[in-house]
Formats: structure tokens, C-alpha cells, sequence
């Protein structure tokens, strides 16, 4: 009877407390923790080094990454990189595996989990996109062929530690990349944020505080380029995984292969040269969103002068015209974009804003045309600017030219 009731009151201790001892704060610390080391490797190992090929990770740090997220997601390398990379390759199309702007923000944010698992089903998907993955022993025999055996090693190791209470501390390793990898940044970072930079996507910077995400905060930096092993680009903006990433570096563990090039200009420059054409080339989306920006109140004078003179009032607003100098016209529906044009087409100064946002754009876009041909064009655009009559632009073609 005795040894019943020791038995007993163990059992109740362990249930109570686990084989840790921790109390209340240490299993939250330790709940925060864990899965802090889980975001650390996705963005690490899974998004910068393997997806993008931004960084090289020392063996013994990538098998940490590995083994880790094995126990804490169950993820397997080779699907979550083919389902990301086809994200990039055909973002915010119907093809998209998971953008809130074709599916919706409420089924990406609570169906993400149910949209990755779909497209890792895909044989076609993770063949195209999933190459230069991990193909070791390990790999095959265990950390994809047994994924889900990791989150149940976990989960007996927490009902260990800290008794009945590890079953929801284990409940919120599992829950914290689907709310926070699939929810927050495939949802709410194509939806709602701020931009600095007009890539061609709905992409936006969550917050810009990369911390919680471990710098996946900072959406709409990596869409615009996505090789960079640093996230953050502005200097109010933080991300806590390239400061990991600069840790490893220092200890011999990592090797940053690329990161975001810096605009550099040269004040005493006069004239647009070949660094000049290839830094507006390199630096594309900033073009495009200074153009606008500082052409912005000149349009808005126009269209209040449209205005006025309106009746039905049919002329479209002054963000909707810096969307179209932004972005260009993609993404505009035939009605929506006649409507537009037409209203441009009723100023000389909203076209001539327009037309010339186009040549442009058309000289970082794809073209058969030479470096040289290409830059005879940047200076006939700059030289035409600066004769257009209107100041805004004027100034725009003289920053331009200092471009380095």
C-alpha cells in the first residue's frame, strides 16, 4: 500500500511539475526560447542559406538547424524551399502557393498550414524548385522520411520536463511557425504594412522591428532582394537574425555570400555615365519609388486643377496616379486603367509625368539593346527632364544623374 501511494504521489508531482522543477516564468522563458530557436532556423538555415543562397552555414550549424527543426516543426528542408522559392517565381499569380492577394487574407491566415501541405504534395513543385537541398543519409532516413516522429520526440520531451503543462507548451512550439511564418508573413506581410520599395508584388514590411520573426518582419526589403542575407534597409530598421547571421560570421560559422547593394552618389558628378545606368538598373524599385514620391504634389496640383473644372466628378485620385507611377500599369483592370489614362491624357504635364516614368522603366527592363545604346537613352531622358517645364522633375533628372 505504501509503495502504491509513493507511486501515486509521484505520479502527481510529475504531473504537477515534471522532472525540471521549473516554475511558472521558467516554462514560459523556456516556451519563448524554444521557439525563438525554431524562427532563428527558418530564416537562417531554411530561408537565407538554403532558398536564396544568400549565406553558407558551417555543418556543424546547419545540423543544428536540421535537427532541430525536425523535433520543433517537423518541416522538411527540400519542401519548405521549393514551396518558397515557387512563391518568389510566381508571386501574387493564381500559381502562388500562398498569396493573400489571389486566395484571400482570411484563408491564408488560417489555412496556411493546410495551403503548405497542399503544395508540398505537389511532385511537380518540389522537383522544379527544391534542387541543392539536402541529400544526405540523414535527410533520406530520417529527417524527411520520419518529419512527424520529431514533433512526438518533443513532445515526450516537454510531458518530461514539466509534466501535464508540456502538452501545451509543446501545442505552442507546434502552433508558432504556422501563425507566425504561414499567417503573419505570407498573409499579413502581402497585405498590410509599409513599403520601401515598389517590387512588383503586394510585399510590405510588417513592422520594422524584426524580432519577433527574427527579421521576417521586413517583408517587403527581402522581395525586393531576395538574395540578401540582410533584411533590414532603412536605419530606424532592425533585424535580430542578421545580427545572429554577423555572430556566426564572426565565429568562422557562417559566410555571407550577398546582401543588398548600397545606392552611392557622387555629388560632384555632371552627367549620367555606365555606373550611372547600372545603379538605376541595380537599384530599380528605389527609382521607382522616388520617382514617384517627388512627382507626387505635381500631380496632385494637376488633378485638383482637373478637378475644379469636372462635374461629375470622375477624375481619379491622387494615389491612384502614384500607384500608376509606382508600378507602372500592371496590375490595373482594363476599366480602371482606361479610366486613368484618359484622365492623364486631359494634361499635358500628368502625360508628359507618365510618359516619361515609362522610358524609365523601360531602361531596367529586359531589352536587347547594348549598355551603350541603353545609356545614349538615359541621357537624351535626362536631357529632356530638366527641359520639361516642370521643376519636380527637373530635380529628379539632376539627382539622378548622380547616381554612382
Amino acid at each position: 500500500m505504501d509503495v502504491l501511494t509513493s507511486v501515486f504521489s509521484a505520479l502527481l508531482d510529475w504531473l504537477s511539475h515534471g522532472f525540471s522543477g521549473f516554475n511558472g516564468w521558467e516554462i514560459v522563458a523556456y516556451t519563448l526560447i524554444t521557439t525563438h530557436v525554431t524562427i532563428a532556423a527558418v530564416t537562417i538555415f531554411l530561408h537565407r542559406a538554403q532558398a536564396h543562397r544568400a549565406l553558407d552555414l558551417h555543418p556543424i550549424v546547419s545540423h543544428f538547424f536540421r535537427f532541430w527543426l525536425w523535433l520543433g516543426s517537423g518541416m522538411v528542408t527540400r519542401e519548405w524551399v521549393a514551396i518558397h522559392r515557387k512563391h518568389h517565381a510566381k508571386c501574387e499569380t493564381a500559381d502562388d502557393p500562398h498569396s493573400p492577394q489571389t486566395r484571400g487574407i482570411e484563408t491564408v491566415l488560417l489555412r496556411g498550414t493546410e495551403l503548405y501541405r497542399a503544395e508540398a504534395k505537389d511532385v511537380q513543385t518540389i522537383a522544379k524548385y527544391g534542387h541543392g537541398t539536402p541529400d544526405d543519409w540523414l535527410e533520406r532516413n530520417l529527417y524527411a522520411r520520419y518529419s512527424w516522429q520529431g514533433v512526438g520526440l518533443m513532445l515526450v520531451l516537454d510531458l518530461f520536463l514539466f509534466g501535464a503543462i508540456g502538452a501545451t507548451v509543446w501545442a505552442v512550439q507546434m502552433l508558432w511557425i504556422p501563425v507566425s511564418a504561414a499567417g503573419i508573413v505570407n498573409g499579413i506581410g502581402h497585405y498590410w504594412g509599409y513599403r520601401n520599395f515598389e517590387a512588383p508584388d503586394a510585399s510590405r514590411n510588417v513592422m520594422p522591428w524584426g524580432i519577433i520573426i527574427g527579421g521576417e518582419e521586413l517583408h517587403n526589403n527581402h522581395h525586393a532582394y531576395a538574395t540578401s542575407a540582410k533584411l533590414s534597409s532603412k536605419w530606424f530598421e532592425f533585424d535580430i537574425g542578421w545580427a545572429y547571421i554577423r555572430i556566426l560570421a564572426a565565429l568562422r560559422l557562417a559566410q555571407v555570400r550577398k546582401v543588398a547593394p548600397k545606392l552611392v552618389k557622387a555629388p560632384a558628378k555632371t552627367a549620367p555615365d555606365l555606373a550611372t545606368l547600372q545603379a538605376i538598373i541595380t537599384h530599380r524599385y528605389h527609382v521607382a519609388t522616388d520617382y514617384a514620391r517627388a512627382l507626387k504634389a505635381a500631380c496632385a496640383a494637376e488633378l485638383a486643377a482637373l478637378r475644379a473644372g469636372d462635374t461629375r466628378g470622375k477624375v481619379p485620385s491622387t494615389r491612384r496616379i502614384k500607384r500608376l507611377l509606382t508600378n507602372g500599369p500592371t496590375g490595373w483592370s482594363p476599366t480602371e486603367l482606361e479610366h486613368v489614362e484618359s484622365t492623364v491624357a486631359q494634361s499635358l504635364v500628368l502625360a508628359k509625368i507618365v510618359a516619361m516614368r515609362s522610358e524609365l522603366a523601360a531602361l531596367w527592363e529586359r531589352s536587347t539593346e547594348s549598355s551603350e545604346q541603353l545609356l545614349v537613352k538615359l541621357q537624351d531622358w535626362c536631357h529632356r527632364a530638366e527641359s520639361s517645364g516642370i521643376p519636380p522633375l527637373a530635380r529628379f533628372s539632376h539627382k539622378l544623374r548622380r547616381y554612382a
